[in-house]
């Protein structure tokens, strides 16, 4: 791939160069290649049907577990979470001890290498919500708890905000069945402009019952106009990140 430069760019093809634009940008890439006939019957090939084959099983756990926990992240999540998705569980199915290349899958590999992918690449939840947080973990509950902390000085407070709120949200999934399952608590919408009291919240793990669990934790600030709340779907401040997972 080389990527066009001058002041005239192009689209299609020339001869045997195809022309295109993507996100990075205008690129260029020489047409044609190996046949799929023959990559899929050729033994000399058997190396990239095996990578065929787990990056299809990789993208179908992608694809569920990112519409599991969507109703957490439409607010939040930037452009390339699905990549950064498709990046971090591709390592967990490459941790699978049992099967053969080829037959990898995510659900047998270390689950607990989801920890701490974040939602919002443009703002980690860390960087945002700028205070401890307190996580507990029993056999029947994930919680959280935060102690009382101004938000002027422990939040990055985005031009417009006038309120906040804090949530947790557990979400579950079965890899091999496509069984799913989601909840989450939200604090108050509270100001910006008044000292936060302790923040408690708790997810249930018996309403999580899929073997995948991951935990989120997240901020949300929205504006107050005329009584009623508006959501700031800017994507710069809002932030969310997995903080705990569990393979039962």
């Amino acid at each position: 791939m080389a990527k066009q430069t001058g002041i005239i760019t192009l689209n299609g093809n020339v001869g045997r160069l195809n022309f295109y634009k993507n996100r990075d940008g205008y690129q260029a890439r020489e047409r044609g290649g190996i046949p799929r006939s023959r990559i899929m019957t050729d033994p000399r090939f058997a190396r990239t049907r095996e990578n065929i084959a787990e990056f299809r099983n990789n993208a179908a756990a992608v694809k569920l577990l990112k519409d599991t926990i969507r109703p957490a992240t439409v607010r939040i999540s930037d452009s390339r979470l699905h990549q950064r998705m498709v990046r971090r569980l591709l390592e967990i199915l490459r941790t699978d001890p049992v099967n053969v290349r080829g037959e990898r899958q995510v659900f047998a590999g270390d689950w607990s290498l989801i920890d701490g992918l974040e939602m919002n690449a443009q703002a980690s939840l860390t960087s945002v919500l700028r205070t401890e947080i307190s996580l507990t973990d029993t056999p029947a509950a994930w919680g959280i708890s935060i102690q009382p902390f101004q938000p002027s000085d422990f939040l990055l407070v985005p031009e417009g905000a006038t309120h906040f709120r804090v949530f947790i949200a557990g979400a579950s999934v079965n890899f091999e069945t496509g069984d799913r399952s989601f909840v989450q608590e939200n604090t108050a919408e509270l100001p910006v402009l008044a000292q936060a009291a302790t923040i408690e919240l708790q997810i249930d793990k018996t309403n999580i019952a899929e073997p995948h669990k991951v935990l989120l934790v997240g901020v949300e600030f929205l504006q107050m106009v005329n009584g009623l709340q508006y959501n700031i779907n800017n994507g710069i401040n809002n932030a969310a990140a997995i903080l705990r997972s569990e393979n039962s």
